[in-house]
């Protein structure tokens, strides 16, 4: 009888929390004929609680940087922990057969700056050459430095001319002050790179770690680092531990985790008593839909308590904690015709 009564409080309540749940669409390409669609979001928490939306704005058609001429990188904005949203900023925009795609951010958590970094392509002069460039803000995401290309940086000399670009979404920053991000290269696999000196300067970990695709990184509370990876032959995803700081990497598989080879988001989350891992992505073997976030209570080795957040046709999402413990995911909804925000409370996450 116990049993039968907690399976019916979680039903009851799992459905009572998702009823809360409101979908925001921030990015609408219905509402100008010139946009053919917004894609690839990136959201952050800045530290005075802004909340920073970016996302590729692709014009003419809405296919990918090596086959866009026109695509365009533009936020909005919100100063109350999503409930209102500033009008779209745009804030990288070169000519017509230069494109900038896939922005992902890290908050400096020691400086206040924030780094929105992106791919560039000129489709006229240099076609299949991918450029990784970075710009910093210092107010919050007011305003925003001239773009800086790092890819000499980050990449090795050999890559010029191979399939490579930093992934969408976001970094992060560990314990003592590191700067770190992912990037692929499609021949020679997912790689870390990072910062030591709050983004000055750029270097990347010349460790390969496959299989991988688009990817991302977080420090667990014990100092290593984890990679969670898509990897386009499976369906599920993979893990990558360092225990030395990138030097070495042991790697395996997450088969409790499904995905249909997808970019996702995972962050921290701590609570007074436990430090928790949050992923979200679209929790199918098969088919880009069932946005869900699963949660890992042993740091990345497992996942459970996996809970939809929508159960249709979703795909590219990204998680930021809010002042209060809520999470402010922000992903592409509907068969990429919407790019909603939605407040996913935290009793909602961590309810049992």
């Amino acid at each position: 009888m116990k049993s039968i009564f907690k399976i019916l409080v979680m039903f009851f309540g799992i459905s009572c929390f998702s009823q809360e749940l409101i979908f925001e669409n921030l990015f609408d390409s219905s509402l100008n004929s010139e946009i053919a669609c917004y894609r690839i979001p990136a959201i952050l928490t800045s530290t005075n609680g802004t909340l920073i939306a970016a996302i590729d704005e692709r014009n003419n058609l809405c296919g990918d940087l090596k086959w866009n001429r026109n695509i365009n990188i533009v936020i909005r904005k919100s100063y109350d922990d999503g409930k209102t949203w500033s009008e779209i900023e745009k804030i990288i925009d070169y000519p017509d057969g230069e494109s900038a795609s896939d922005p992902s951010m890290i908050l400096d958590q020691q400086t206040g700056h924030i780094f929105l970094f992106y791919n560039y392509m000129n489709l006229d002069l240099a076609r299949d050459i991918y450029r990784l460039m970075v710009i910093k803000s210092s107010d919050n995401g007011k305003n925003w430095s001239v773009p800086k290309d790092i890819t000499s940086q980050i990449t090795k000399k050999d890559w010029d001319k191979d399939f490579m670009f930093i992934t969408s979404g976001r970094g992060t920053q560990t314990k003592d002050g590191t700067l770190l991000h992912c990037l692929v290269n499609l021949n020679k696999g997912t790689h870390v790179f990072g910062s030591n000196d709050n983004g000055e300067n750029w270097f990347l970990f010349d460790h390969p770690l496959k299989p991988g695709d688009e990817s991302k990184i977080v420090e667990l509370s014990n100092g290593d680092w984890l990679v969670n990876s898509r990897v386009n032959s499976n369906e599920f995803r993979y893990s990558h531990i360092s225990k030395n700081k990138g030097k070495s990497w042991f790697s395996f598989e997450n088969k409790d985790l499904s995905d249909p080879a997808c970019n996702a988001s995972l962050i921290n989350y701590s609570t007074n008593s436990k430090s928790l891992l949050l992923f979200s992505n679209a929790f199918s073997s098969k088919e880009r839909n069932n946005l869900s976030i699963s949660i890992s209570y042993d740091q990345g080795l497992s996942w459970e308590n996996t809970k939809t957040i929508y159960k249709g046709k979703s795909a590219y999402s990204s998680m930021t904690l809010l002042k209060n413990g809520d999470i402010g995911l922000f992903f592409e909804k509907d068969d990429y015709t919407k790019n909603v925000f939605v407040r996913v409370p935290k009793k909602w996450i961590l309810y049992n």
